[in-house]
């Protein structure tokens, strides 16, 4: 059964990079991540990603935070120019906290705060076809399957699907 866990988000800090390099460094995280996000992780990598991730104004990558410690990241991309309407949204979680609800939660406050906080109709994730649990937490707060891409993406000497989810502003808080 699901045990539900408590959770904030909240920014990341230097003081992070401990539970982001310990929980970060697992293959089954990072074969469904793009390659910026590489195996082994190490702290350089963590503290070029924590550096990245507290530069902007406002905070939009957030540390997932489960009795004080960073155990995984959950962030809002905003676009620019022709897609500026349109945010993306990436998320990764770690292993141990995999199926007890806390992604599928901070998905829907992380939309929240996309839609309070940036002029954006249209928040959309990219899952890889193989990632079923991603796509299900997508689907679980109202995220609509827009495109298949089959074939598209290059990652650990195969290719695998590319799924286009999003959700809309005029049916975010309708559902």
């Amino acid at each position: 059964m699901n045990q539900r866990i408590a959770f904030d988000l909240r920014p990341w800090t230097k003081n992070d990079l401990g539970s982001l390099v310990r929980y970060a460094n697992n293959r089954h995280i990072a074969q469904n991540m793009t390659d910026k996000f590489p195996h082994p992780y190490t702290e350089t990598d963590g503290l070029s990603f924590i550096d990245f991730a507290t530069a902007d104004s406002p905070i939009h990558l957030f540390a997932i935070d489960v009795d004080t410690e960073a155990v995984g990241g959950i962030g809002i991309h905003p676009q620019t120019d022709i897609h500026r309407k349109n945010a993306e949204l990436g998320y990764w979680l770690a292993e141990p906290f995999w199926g007890k609800g806390i992604i599928s939660a901070a998905i829907r406050r992380i939309v929240d705060f996309a839609f309070d906080t940036y002029d954006v109709d249209r928040v959309f994730a990219r899952p890889f076809g193989t990632n079923v649990a991603s796509q299900r937490a997508l689907q679980k707060n109202g995220f609509v399957l827009e495109a298949h891409f089959k074939g598209t993406l290059y990652k650990n000497g195969e290719y695998i699907d590319e799924l286009v989810y999003a959700v809309r502003r005029q049916t975010w808080k309708n559902d």
